[in-house]
């Protein structure tokens, strides 16, 4: 099929879209945070837009993949990711996320779709709803996954541990989005790298605790920590290559609990972004020489402890299935897609469904950002302040027509591969 005709059946076949909006609300409100996704794998196995589906629930932990086998063909696998974060929302939507919920440390904390995995969902099961009902038009194997723990870029690694690809046939093509900061309406994606690699870890700094009034006697772990987050940031300013790309961000400095007590440890949270081996292995070794570094300097008695709390792979866009999706994409969405996106420096664990069975991946962006709010920052020279981006409390995509596109989107992908 051409794709104009295949832009025609999907739009003519795209199921009512209130329910969605209906579902996206309850999603929204009901957020969970990584590796406690009970509620909402459930919310999804049970949905009718699977019911024509064979469901694999409880796959590392409470990932959910859905098959559909529709004779001979190519098998294409569509991802969603389903977990939230550790944010207070303060967007005043009146579906608002008002949740709490112990973290994997027993810290109680808010909990906000701050990134936008309750849209992808949604998209995912009108893209199931919608290519199950045209399924006279192609052949194949579509399989979905509905991914855990993405934000601690383990939920795909783990649902491969768990012997998905035992459960599920091998894709021969793996494809994904997600929604971001741009006009809603818009998409894009780009070949070769569209995400960078990420590197988290956790910084425990040991002083001597004590009197604030006898500092003398103690190590002070406030002051050796400052200090290092300070020499943190001349990492990418005078070791890495200016022409490569580096990012290093200190999100989390843990240190005391009152003003007239000096602690006797303080713990960093250091986040590292990287598109190539080597500068991403020059940065981590950078980082731990600093904090033992600075350690020393601080004439400390105990070594600091330096843990990997997650790591994410680059995203890399396949040349020869980002092309045949940017063509589709070309023809059916026309100016509203870029298919020279800049590449974006947040990351995703998606792609190890492709790279841990040798198969190839393609991955695109689509805006949530009201289109009248996107043009009233354009025309002041004001995105940067006042357009909300991933992971911000004031985060909250537009449904229209963001869901349309998305969907529109994970179907048009689909069918180019199953047709």
């Amino acid at each position: 099929m051409t794709v104009v005709s295949l832009g025609a059946l999907i739009s003519s076949s795209r199921p009512d879209l209130a329910p969605y909006y209906d579902l996206r609300k309850h999603l929204h409100s009901h957020p969970e945070l990584s590796q406690q996704e009970s509620a909402t794998a459930a919310l999804i196995a049970a949905h009718p837009a699977l019911k024509q589906y064979t469901v694999y629930p409880n796959i590392g932990g409470h990932g959910l993949a859905a098959v559909l086998k529709n004779g001979p063909g190519r098998a294409v696998l569509l991802r969603a990711d389903m977990d939230a974060l550790p944010v207070l929302e303060k967007t005043g939507l009146p579906y608002a996320s008002k949740v709490t919920m112990e973290d994997n440390d027993g810290v109680v904390k808010p909990v906000m779709h701050a990134c936008g995995h309750d849209i992808h969902v949604v998209c995912l099961l009108v893209a199931a709803e919608l290519l199950a009902s045209v399924k006279d038009s192609w052949k194949g194997t579509l399989i979905l996954i509905f991914q855990p723990a993405e934000e601690r870029g383990c939920g795909a690694q783990a649902m491969v541990d768990d012997g998905l690809y035992d459960k599920v046939p091998i894709p021969d093509v793996v494809l994904g989005q997600h929604v971001m900061p741009l006009r809603a309406g818009k998409s894009g994606s780009r070949v070769g790298i569209m995400m960078a690699a990420s590197d988290s870890l956790k910084v425990t700094m040991y002083g001597r605790g004590g009197h604030a009034s006898m500092p003398n006697r103690t190590i002070d772990p406030v002051v050796m920590a400052a200090a290092t987050v300070m020499r943190l940031q001349t990492i990418v300013s005078r070791e890495v290559d200016p022409s490569g790309v580096a990012v290093v961000t200190v999100g989390s400095l843990q240190a005391g609990q009152t003003e007239n007590i000096i602690a006797d440890k303080a713990e960093l949270k250091v986040n590292i972004r990287t598109i190539d081996k080597a500068t991403r292995e020059k940065v981590i070794g950078s980082v731990k020489r600093i904090v033992k570094a600075e350690s020393d300097a601080s004439g400390v008695e105990q070594s600091p402890v330096i843990e990997n709390s997650s790591s994410f792979p680059p995203t890399v866009n396949d040349a020869d299935v980002t092309m045949l999706v940017q063509d589709a994409f070309d023809g059916y969405f026309g100016d509203d897609f870029d298919n020279d996106l800049p590449r974006v420096n947040g990351s995703e664990d998606y792609s190890i469904l492709g790279t841990s069975v040798g198969k190839p991946c393609s991955f695109w962006m689509i805006g949530g950002t009201d289109p009248e709010t996107w043009d009233e920052a354009v025309k002041k020279g004001r995105v940067i302040e006042d357009i909300p981006v991933n992971h911000s409390p004031f985060f909250a995509p537009v449904m229209k027509p963001t869901i349309q596109v998305g969907t529109d989107a994970m179907a048009l992908a689909a069918m180019t591969f199953l047709t």
